[in-house]
């Protein structure tokens, strides 16, 4: 899920956020280990912990799944030991059973970085900007924010930069797959590349101490102070170079290398078009907008919400950011089944993204869909019973 957090590399115009990464590993069974005492955060060796650990009166339990990802989307790596945890906080969330196990600063005990004070900055000055909209509302400059909204939202992050980016849920034929892509540039949120690394590294240490927005480290945290800590991402999981896939198109590494001047150009043409309430509905509100949406898949939907599949992690599907969020807030269903296209896996789980995909196919434009099967969802309900 990313969501504005990009990396440091040689480039001079992509240095602002890029969000939150994934591909389909076969799941093995689970297994019961007994917790080793005094050891705040069991860890599995090959996998990733069950972080149902960290939810109150729930056993601990392990599941295994380690297996490598395609070797076209994920580059072979060393990555740097984690660094344990402190002692755990011991707070709940509110109106949750998520216990934060240590609580992450962010603002203060740190030096920060030009592209630290960069990305706050347009954090900010996004939100000073939305505060102006009362003052500069015409319908004109509404429609625009909504057009924008679904383009940059919907077209852009949910649809390309997730479920066909990261997880490579469908194929698109690449005129329309840039196209999409180029929507998801617009949403400000980072370019292709850094935000797919972001969101595959979620997944795979999803809810550990190397998860790069985990609200074991605080709810605010998960949702959007992790951004303003550019170096964090390459500390937890090395560089991003599980993006290979990506890295070797050029159309990704022009965008990645350009991405400043992408966001700059809409907002000037709006300008021109609109005038300076254009700026506040299309450029102000309509981002922050987009931004809280795919927070709140990082933090809300790892916090409140049910758990339909034992995933091994705090995921929940979360009925009022799926609404939102054009179906991203079924987010336990995503990450028991990481690679499908399908989100909202029962007939009443609104899945916006979802009917697109369908639409697409319907058309001939987007092919291998990816859902789960039968067996492979009874599967998984039979591990949940064990």
């Amino acid at each position: 899920m990313a969501l504005l957090n990009s990396r440091p590399t040689r480039s001079k115009f992509h240095r602002l956020p890029s969000l939150r990464r994934e591909i389909h590993r076969p799941r093995l069974p689970i297994i019961r280990l007994t917790p080793i005492p005094g050891d705040p955060l069991p860890l599995n060796y090959v996998g990733r912990c069950d972080f149902k650990a960290l939810r109150l009166n729930s056993p601990i339990q392990i599941q295994n799944r380690a297996i490598p990802p395609p070797a076209e989307a994920f580059e072979s790596q060393s990555p740097t030991p984690p660094t344990p945890l402190a002692a755990a906080d011991g707070r709940r969330i509110l109106l949750s059973d998520v216990v934060v196990r240590r609580q992450r600063e962010v603002f203060w005990g740190r030096k920060w970085t030009s592209l630290d004070i960069g990305t706050a900055g347009v954090v900010v000055a996004t939100h000073l900007l939305t505060l102006l909209a009362p003052f500069h509302f015409n319908s004109a400059a509404f429609w625009v924010a909504i057009s924008l909204y679904i383009a940059t939202g919907l077209f852009g992050i949910t649809l390309s930069f997730h479920r066909n980016l990261s997880h490579r849920s469908f194929k698109l034929p690449k005129w329309l797959e840039y196209l999409f892509a180029y929507c998801g540039v617009q949403a400000l949120q980072g370019n292709p590349i850094d935000w797919v690394s972001t969101h595959r590294y979620h997944h795979q240490f999803c809810d550990s101490e190397r998860d790069p927005h985990s609200p074991i480290e605080g709810f605010w945290f998960s949702h959007m102070s992790w951004l303003f800590d550019t170096n964090s991402i390459v500390q937890r999981c090395g560089e991003p170079n599980n993006v290979g896939d990506l890295q070797k198109q050029p159309f990704y590494r022009f965008i990645q290398n350009t991405y400043l001047l992408h966001p700059i150009a809409l907002g000037a043409l709006l300008y021109a078009i609109g005038g300076f309430p254009f700026i506040v509905w299309g450029m102000g509100v309509r981002i922050v907008w987009v931004y809280h949406i795919t927070w709140l898949v990082n933090s809300a939907c790892h916090v409140w919400g049910k758990q339909a599949w034992k995933t091994g992690d705090l995921s929940r599907n979360n009925w009022w950011v799926a609404l939102l969020a054009f179906g991203e807030g079924w987010h336990n269903n995503h990450h028991a089944f990481e690679f499908s296209a399908r989100h909202g896996l029962e007939w009443w789980q609104l899945d916006m993204t979802w009917y697109v995909v369908r639409l697409l196919q319907a058309l001939g434009l987007a092919t291998d869909v990816k859902i789960p099967t039968q067996v492979q969802k009874e599967k998984l309900a039979i591990i949940n019973t064990t």
